[in-house]
């Protein structure tokens, strides 16, 4: 009995030494330590892991990719087989460290890479961004031809912006995102879980969804379809519908760049101008502006009625 838990306790210490190794980056110790499990423990079934996470660690640094495939399959191999087996092996918090080192790694090496539609994930900037490096993400965007009119680099330049510079410098980017890119938002919001973001959007999930137009009589209800028709959700409208809860984000808002001129789009616009022509006591146009932004949303329309 005492010959076992000798035996179950070397176990554990020869892993522990292989793993303070890895997570040391010193391949050599690491390998070293791997050949002495092996040699007393040849069937541990820590054994291949550890393999995996020793050559990972070898590899870092690397030299550039300049290649999308290869990025791709470096980008896949670390997200779906590298990082899984260190969680389960180096346990917390020396996984998270160590495989954010690699992310780093990655990104430095994916930095001669342009943007290539047909992989929209496979940039440094998006790299630099699953290590919190919003600034380098938004150099790696500013890089990008046209990034304002493309979804994948506009998405990662408002989280980039959200994580370097906090919440103000990107929200005309997230009403750009909303209007063009409605899914993307969605994950933006969600990655980066800012407090007042996260729970203006639960907000409006809440109190918008099912605020649809029920006056058959206005053109809005046509708009409405022909934003599904494109595979909208209710998301274009968020930009807009924040102005009836927190009015102080117009001049914000209002830095948006023109898009496709959408029912969202139109709808912030004249949200901003409505607000605008009551702070100068314009009643006449206040008015005539109410009645616009009935006729384009009876659901926006309400929201804003709440508030008045």
């Amino acid at each position: 009995m005492q010959l076992d838990i000798f035996d179950h306790s070397r176990d554990v210490m020869l892993r522990n030494d292989v793993v303070e190794a890895i997570v040391g980056q010193d391949a050599d110790a690491a390998r070293a330590g791997r050949q002495a499990l092996a040699a007393e423990y040849p069937d541990d079934e820590a054994l291949a892991e550890l393999g995996l996470l020793i050559e990972a660690t070898a590899r870092c640094p690397g030299g550039a990719i300049t290649d999308h495939e290869a990025l791709c399959m470096a980008r896949r191999e670390l997200s779906e087989t590298v990082e899984p087996a260190a969680r389960r092996r180096l346990g917390d918090p020396g996984w998270r460290a160590w495989s954010a080192n690699l992310w780093r790694d990655l990104a430095r090496r994916a930095g001669p890479l342009g943007f290539d539609p047909k992989h929209p994930d496979d940039h440094a900037a998006a790299l630099w961004l699953r290590v919190g490096d919003g600034r380098s993400a938004a150099a790696a965007v500013a890089g990008i031809e046209s990034w304002r009119r493309i979804p994948a680099p506009l998405a990662w330049m408002a989280e980039a912006r959200c994580r370097s510079q906090g919440l103000d410098p990107a929200w005309p980017l997230l009403a750009e995102l909303a209007w063009m890119s409605p899914g993307r938002l969605s994950e933006v919001v969600k990655r980066i879980d800012d407090p007042l973001l996260t729970r203006l959007k639960r907000q409006f999930d809440a109190s918008f969804e099912d605020a649809v137009d029920d006056l058959p009589d206005h053109n809005s209800a046509s708009l409405e379809r022909s934003d599904s028709a494109q595979g909208a959700t209710d998301l274009p409208w968020f930009p807009a519908w924040l102005l009836t809860e927190k009015p102080a984000l117009a001049p914000l808002l209002a830095q948006a760049q023109p898009g496709a001129q959408t029912a969202g789009e139109r709808g912030l616009r004249l949200m901003v101008e409505l607000l605008g022509l009551e702070q100068q006591g314009r009643q006449r146009e206040v008015v005539e502006r109410r009645r616009s932004l009935r006729d384009l949303h009876a659901g926006l329309y309400r929201a804003y009625l709440a508030h008045r």
